[in-house]
């Protein structure tokens, strides 16, 4: 019960929201007008009879009051705030004039009770704002100066009265004065408030405007990236598939027709390899968006390096020198395809490092129960402060459409994940170095390693 009533008392349509939070309280105060002062009027007139005739005359003020009160609720429930606030204090004031004309001050209780005249300037004030707070003292002032004016042609002016009259007007004077100043500032804090919180607004909103906008363009530079780093890829089995389609050259000036028909078997094997091999890196690229599972196996990493041998053999120019040196068995456990794609990215740096040629050498061996691939060249090198960031995503000092700095970080990524590491080590004008270590296939390894994403 309790609950529905506090809801009715808060479901007036207002607009304004400080009228709103005022609403509550006035429509409490106007059912306190409405019902139980007739009650308490009912009661004094049975509790004393002798007053009968005295009380009986207030009467029709009492049903005025009443009424208005409840016209003021019935405008509230219709979001009418301030006209049912006017409505309701415009005839308590009338009628306090009225009363103070025809009884004078010393039948008049309202000169000594405050609340009949305070209530109105604080509902003025707090409701309707500083015009109607002064509206309403100067009311209260013509009021008061009926009820003097009355007295004195009735000649009953005491002196008591005349000292204390100064005294009611400073009163009222500083209480007014008080409660607009007080008033006054809590609205201005409240506008204040409201300011800030619609800049707030307008400010988170521009905020998340260009947040948007800026995730917009990372994914718009994050897919001009990868589609860059995809060429990158793919120049690279192109540069290898025209190196072993030119061979057909050779191969026809060959006068023996068996060497001939070999040397073209061989060369289209070897095309035929690295077609697969882009094949793979097709199947990378349409499982970016899925969480595909890697064809993990065991194999011989020393042999895949072995098989490797012509393909950078291929990418590599006459210019630099190719150095495979490989121990076996060296059984690791991962993906073959990622295995391949991971040297290979490494290695079309190490090229890229070397525009004038040097070396470039391949050396794998076990080394305390890892399998350690260490790939290094004669190149530019790099500084400190680069060879810190290589691994980072996106991070690359190519210029253009050269890369994208995902290869090594996928590479970094694929070693972290099969348990292993993988460092670097370079000096400007001294080469690179790059070292992967790879946990060695065995039984305790195999296992944890079968389910890689």
């Amino acid at each position: 019960m309790f609950t529905r009533f506090r809801h009715w008392l808060t479901s007036a349509p207002i607009a304004d929201a400080v009228d709103r939070r005022n609403a509550p309280v006035m429509q409490l105060l106007l059912l306190a007008y409405a019902v139980l002062q007739p009650a308490a009027w009912v009661w004094q007139v049975l509790q004393q009879p002798q007053y009968q005739a005295y009380i009986m005359g207030f009467v029709g003020r009492l049903a005025v009051e009443t009424a208005f009160a409840w016209i003021s609720i019935w405008l509230i429930r219709r979001g009418r705030f301030r006209l049912a606030i006017v409505l309701f204090l415009a005839p308590q004031l009338i009628l306090l004039a009225t009363d103070m004309a025809r009884l004078g001050t010393r039948q008049n209780v309202s000169l000594y009770d405050a609340t009949a005249t305070m209530l109105p300037l604080v509902i003025a004030g707090l409701v309707l704002g500083r015009r109607a707070l002064w509206s309403v003292l100067g009311m209260l002032a013509v009021a008061f100066a009926l009820g003097f004016w009355a007295d004195h042609k009735a000649g009953v002016t005491s002196d008591r009265l005349k000292a204390v009259i100064p005294s009611i007007c400073i009163s009222y004077l500083l209480i007014t004065a008080i409660l607009d100043r007080t008033i006054n500032a809590l609205r201005e804090s409240l506008a204040e408030s409201n300011e800030r919180g619609e800049r707030l607004q307008h400010e988170m909103a521009e905020r998340e405007r260009t947040q948007s906008q800026l995730i917009h363009a990372q994914k718009m530079e994050a897919s001009g990236r990868l589609a860059n780093g995809v060429a990158h890829d793919f120049n690279n089995l192109l540069a290898l598939m025209r190196g072993y389609a030119s061979q057909r050259h050779e191969a026809l000036e060959d006068a023996d027709t068996s060497r001939r028909s070999a040397s073209l078997a061989l060369a289209l094997e070897r095309v035929e390899s690295v077609a697969d091999r882009g094949s793979d890196l097709v199947r990378k690229l349409l499982s970016f968006s899925r969480s595909d599972v890697l064809n993990v196996r065991v194999f011989d990493a020393g042999e895949a390096l072995k098989d490797l041998d012509p393909l950078l053999r291929q990418l590599f120019p006459a210019s630099i020198v190719l150095t495979t040196s490989v121990s076996e068995p060296l059984p690791v456990y991962l993906d073959r395809s990622e295995f391949d794609l991971m040297i290979l990215n490494i290695a079309a740096n190490a090229r890229d490092a070397m525009p004038q040629g040097g070396r470039f050498t391949v050396d794998a061996a076990p080394a305390d129960g890892m399998v350690e691939i260490t790939l290094s060249d004669t190149g530019q090198g790099m500084t400190s402060e680069v060879a810190a960031r290589i691994f980072e995503p996106f991070f690359t000092t190519r210029l253009g459409a050269g890369g994208t700095g995902l290869g090594l970080s996928v590479v970094h990524d694929l070693v972290k994940v099969l348990g292993g590491e993988i460092l670097v080590s370079s000096q400007p004008g001294q080469g690179t170095s790059f070292s992967i270590r790879l946990p060695h296939a065995n039984a305790a390894t195999s296992p944890t390693l079968a389910s890689i994403p």
